[in-house]
């Protein structure tokens, strides 16, 4: 068996982009999930270029009895935050431009989840909100 998650997107415009995370564990876990896959949000409406990067402006969670680890995907994964244990909370980054993705070598621009001590019947809610950018 395998966790029960969902992925809604709730924006894909010409800018921003925001989604909500959902996951019922039953032990199993996540382990670099992709979530934020930027070759799936729209194109640039003029250039039609492809997103290339998600910038975080927004998270907003809720985590009982497991942690959540956001991850920005390439070669060696770069670390976020960790959402933590039994916990939830409102974090904003717009003051100052958002959490860039600065992945370095082999960045897909793509975010990812991990979950940590998760066991049977643990849950979180995730909302994450953000800047595209276009290559």
């Amino acid at each position: 068996m395998a966790d029960a998650v969902t992925t809604q997107t709730l924006v894909d415009g010409q800018k921003e982009a925001a989604f909500k995370f959902t996951n019922i564990s039953d032990g199993t876990g996540e382990s670099a999930v992709v979530k934020v896959d930027v070759s799936t949000l729209s194109k640039e409406h003029v250039t039609q270029k492809a997103c290339t990067k998600f910038t975080i402006d927004q998270l907003w969670w809720q985590c009982v009895g497991m942690k959540v680890q956001l991850l920005f995907d390439a070669t060696t994964n770069v670390f976020v935050i960790e959402l933590g244990e039994t916990s939830s909370g409102h974090h904003d980054y717009r003051d100052f431009g958002g959490v860039p993705n600065n992945a370095g070598s082999g960045v897909t621009g793509d975010v990812l989840f991990t979950t940590v001590g998760h066991a049977a019947n643990d849950t979180y809610t995730i909302l994450v909100s953000g800047k595209k950018s276009y290559g």
